[in-house]
């Protein structure tokens, strides 16, 4: 029977950031595909960059399973649906295993457990040897609901290093699955959000590298072994719930190298609601024909001079929000529709001039954290992270909402509106719910 069919599928889950996950993650996804594999990536919680890293390393769109933003039955749909087809499911963890936004929740660990999936540890051992058993054994041992299926260790460079930490791992417990030596034409460059998606940057040959060193040093036929298991059966995700409206919309989508923060699901569920068109804020001249407007979020500040330049499309979008056309501007987004943005060099770069707000990169300050919106009965929940300030006229600020951090504490978060134009720094996840949108509109 078909729910019968085994695929291997782990999480690959760290003791903290910057261990190597998302090194590991595309070297991996690139190696099962050269073994002839079908391999679908998921990432744990709200970054947008490691999914597009993951495209680009599986040819395949990565989903995000986040546990604040959405259900369990939500994310267990999305898992089940997307490895359907899938002959490898490969899951990045967030920050450290245990990491969650509050203790373990949202969590790497939560989702491995939720979803029944054994773990795959990456170890940094540039500075360590058999000290990596105590290490190991605390990861196998805080919680029993895991199951730590073999680890991976980074930035080894002898094989004399890697036999202190087999047993290391021989002592803990946990079988030492391989290690990726240290290698300059492996790293992906960084940006003040993580890591680069510059299409400059080749990152299908940088993962090809990645995958042929693995080859190499890791056991990938035992770590298919170790973490095959059947694939997850037919899930019932709960019903959308979409617009009563038999009209299909017209949805306008920014997506270029300045926007592109945007979540799968999310425009999946938009796809519900009408018929999806996507346009570049720089290279294109006008704004498609729409009945709804997303400008998400991304990397506008790394593009204003084009930006700024692209006169046509700066006043398309301005008049169709002045006339009232229907605008969701998420972070990125939202600066842009801003009367300007201030560089890093203090240079002030003038924009689409609709709401009334300026926002700069001048003084870099980072705000981060999940959100969860109050607004009229309708909660809507989502995540913040940006370096930029942002100073607004009051009349553009909606003090009929409460906005909360994921431990129920009120924050600053602000939702703007003029018009028919809702804006915030807050990314939203709607995905679960579609109609949110026109509620949202219609608050």
């Amino acid at each position: 029977m078909e729910q019968d069919r085994s695929i291997p599928q782990f999480l690959i889950a760290a003791p903290s950031s910057n261990s190597g996950k998302t090194t590991l993650t595309l070297g991996l996804i690139k190696a099962l595909s050269n073994m002839g594999l079908k391999v679908q990536a998921f990432k744990c919680g709200p970054d947008y960059i490691d999914p597009i890293l993951h495209r680009r390393a599986s040819g395949q769109h990565s989903i995000n399973i986040d546990m604040f933003m959405a259900s369990a039955e939500h994310a267990k749909g999305l898992y089940a649906r997307y490895t359907t087809n899938a002959d490898a499911a490969v899951v990045e963890g967030v920050m450290g295993l245990f990491d969650g936004a509050y203790k373990m929740k949202g969590s790497g660990a939560e989702v491995a457990i939720m979803l029944d999936i054994p773990v795959v540890l990456v170890v940094d051992a540039k500075a360590m040897a058999y000290s990596a058993a105590a290490l190991i054994y605390g990861f196998k041992n805080f919680c029993k609901d895991i199951n730590l299926a073999g680890v991976i260790f980074n930035r080894v460079k002898t094989s004399s290093h890697y036999s202190f930490l087999v047993d290391a791992c021989t002592d803990a417990g946990v079988e030492a699955l391989g290690y990726l030596p240290p290698q300059e034409n492996i790293e992906i460059p960084s940006r003040h959000l993580g890591l680069s998606i510059d299409t400059q940057v080749d990152i299908a040959a940088i993962c090809g590298r990645i995958a042929e060193s693995l080859e190499k040093t890791v056991n990938l036929a035992r770590l298919v072994e170790l973490t095959s298991k059947p694939a997850p059966a037919a899930f019932a995700e709960r019903a959308l719930s979409v617009s009563e409206s038999k009209e299909r919309i017209r949805i306008a989508v920014a997506k270029d190298e300045a926007f592109n923060f945007t979540y799968q699901e999310n425009l999946e569920a938009l796809k519900a609601l009408g018929e999806l068109s996507f346009f570049s804020p720089i290279h294109d001249k006008r704004l498609p024909k729409c009945d709804l407007l997303y400008l998400a979020g991304g990397y506008p500040e790394l593009h204003l001079e084009r930006l700024s330049q692209n006169q046509e499309m700066l006043s398309t979008i301005r008049a169709y929000c002045e006339a009232g056309g229907r605008t969701l501007a998420e972070c990125g987004g939202m600066m842009y529709l801003g009367q300007s943005i201030t560089d890093q060099e203090s240079k002030v770069l003038p924009m689409v001039g609709f709401l009334p707000l300026t926002t700069s990169m001048a003084v870099p300050k980072l705000h981060l954290g999940y959100r969860q919106i109050e607004i009229k009965g309708l909660t809507i929940k989502g995540h913040e992270f940006h370096y930029s300030n942002c100073s607004a006229a009051n009349e553009a600020i909606v003090t009929n909402c409460k906005i909360l951090n994921a431990k129920g504490a009120q924050v600053d978060s602000k939702i703007y509106r003029r018009n028919s134009t809702i804006a915030s720094y807050i990314h939203f996840y709607w995905a679960e719910n579609p109609g949110f949108l026109n509620n949202l509109f219609a608050f």
